[in-house]
C-alpha cells in the first residue's frame, strides 16, 4: 500500500508542476496587460493635462522655434548666443530702394537708428534698376534713393502713432519722408526742370547743369552766392547755371526780395539785382514793404515804372510758387540747395569743392 501510494504520488507530480507553470505564466501576462493599460491611462491623462509638453518637445528637437506656451511667460529669452525680446508690435516690413553703385546711397546707418525706434522692422533691399525697383519708383513717384516704403503694419507701431506726418499713404503702403527725418538723398533719380523762364547763364544744351534753390534773406545763401558767381565766371561757356526761388516763411522780406529779383529778370538784370540784394542784405531784411527794392531798380538802370508795376502787381507770384512747389517735391526745405546734374548738395560748400564736382561731371 505504501509502495503504491508513493508511485501514485510520483506519477501525478509532473502534471501538478505543469499546471503551476501555466498559472504563473497567466499571472505574468495579466500583469503585463495591466501595466500596459496603466501606462496608456497615464499617457492619456498627462496628454489631457499638459498636451503642449509634447508639442514643446517636438518643436525643440525639430528646431521649429519656441512653443507659444513658453513664449507667453517670457519677456526676454537667451538662446544660442542671442537675446530675444518680446514686443507687442507686429513685424513691419520696409522695402529699401537703393543703388549699390552709389556710395552715398548706402542705407545701413539710417536702418540702424530706424531699428531702434521700430524694433520689429524687417528690411528688404531692392535694387534701383531691378524690375521690382522700377515698379516701386513708378508707383510711389520715388525721386531719390535710398527710399523707404513700409507695409501697413507700420501703422500699428508707436512711431506711426507719434509721427504719422512723416509717412505718406499710397494704396496699402506708407512712404517715409526721408527729408523730414533727416536722411540725406544719396542720389536723385530726377532733376529739377529747366525752362527759358528761369533766370540762367550758360549754353542751354550744356552737358552739365547746375540748378540752385536760394533765399535772398538767407545768410548762408549770401555766403554761397560768392561761390556761385565765381563758378559762373569760370564755367559760363560750358555749364548752364539756373536759379530757382525758395523764399523761406520765417524770412519776412524774402518773398518781396524774390519778387524784385524776378521783376529785374524780366528786364535782363537778374544777376545785377541778385548781387545787390545779397550785398545789401543787412539794409533791407528788417524793412517792410517794397520801397527799398524799388530804390535799387533805379541804381541798376532798370525801367522804374515797369519794374514798380511788376512789383506792385506781384506778377512773379505764380512763378515763385511753382519753384517752391518743385523744391517741396524734391524734399528741399532749406537753403542754399543745389544740383549738379543728378548730384545734390544741401548747404554751403567752398568753391574748390564745387569746382571739383563740375570738372568731374564735364569729364564724364
Amino acid at each position: 500500500m505504501e509502495e503504491q501510494k508513493e508511485e501514485t504520488t510520483s506519477e501525478n507530480s509532473p502534471m501538478e508542476n505543469e499546471e503551476g507553470k501555466n498559472e504563473a505564466q497567466n499571472d505574468k501576462e495579466s500583469c503585463r496587460k495591466k501595466i500596459k493599460n496603466y501606462t496608456s491611462i497615464i499617457i492619456l491623462l498627462v496628454g489631457l493635462l499638459a498636451g503642449s509638453v509634447f508639442v514643446d518637445v517636438a518643436q525643440f528637437f525639430g528646431q521649429q522655434g519656441f512653443s507659444p506656451r513658453v513664449l507667453k511667460t517670457a519677456d526676454v529669452l537667451p538662446f544660442e548666443g542671442k537675446t530675444w525680446v518680446s514686443f507687442n508690435e507686429p513685424v513691419a516690413t520696409v522695402s529699401v530702394v537703393t543703388d549699390d553703385n552709389c556710395e552715398a546711397c548706402d542705407p545701413t546707418e539710417p536702418l540702424k537708428w530706424m531699428k531702434r525706434v521700430i524694433p520689429t522692422m524687417l528690411a528688404k533691399k531692392v535694387a534701383v534698376d531691378s524690375p521690382e525697383g522700377k515698379d516701386i519708383i513708378e508707383k510711389f513717384k520715388v525721386k531719390s534713393v535710398p527710399a523707404f516704403i513700409f507695409d501697413e503694419n507700420v501703422t500699428k507701431t508707436d512711431v506711426y502713432a507719434q509721427a504719422q506726418a512723416i509717412f505718406t499713404k499710397v494704396d496699402n503702403s506708407y512712404v517715409m519722408s526721408t527729408e523730414q527725418v533727416g536722411i540725406k538723398p544719396g542720389k536723385f533719380l530726377e532733376t529739377p526742370s529747366v525752362s527759358k523762364d528761369n533766370p540762367q547763364v550758360g549754353p542751354e544744351d550744356a552737358k552739365v547743369k547746375m540748378v540752385v534753390f536760394s533765399d535772398f534773406q538767407c545768410p548762408y545763401c549770401k555766403s554761397f552766392h560768392e561761390t556761385f558767381r565765381k563758378a559762373i565766371n569760370e564755367y559760363k561757356d560750358r555749364v548752364l547755371f539756373v536759379y530757382k526761388y525758395l523764399p523761406l516763411d520765417f524770412h519776412k522780406q524774402a518773398a518781396n526780395a524774390a519778387t524784385a529779383a524776378e521783376c529785374a529778370n524780366e528786364q535782363g538784370k537778374f544777376l545785377e539785382m541778385s548781387d545787390k540784394l545779397y550785398a545789401s542784405q543787412a539794409d533791407w531784411q528788417s524793412t517792410e514793404g517794397t520801397a527799398k527794392f524799388k530804390s535799387y531798380a533805379t541804381t541798376l538802370g532798370l525801367a522804374a515804372a515797369k519794374f514798380n508795376q511788376c512789383v506792385d502787381e506781384n506778377k512773379p507770384k505764380d512763378k515763385i510758387a511753382a519753384d517752391e512747389k518743385e523744391a517741396q517735391n524734391f524734399g528741399i526745405s532749406g537753403t542754399p540747395a543745389f544740383f549738379v546734374n543728378d548730384q545734390f548738395f544741401g548747404g554751403v560748400i567752398p568753391f574748390e569743392e564745387l569746382k571739383k564736382t563740375l570738372d568731374a561731371e564735364l569729364g564724364k
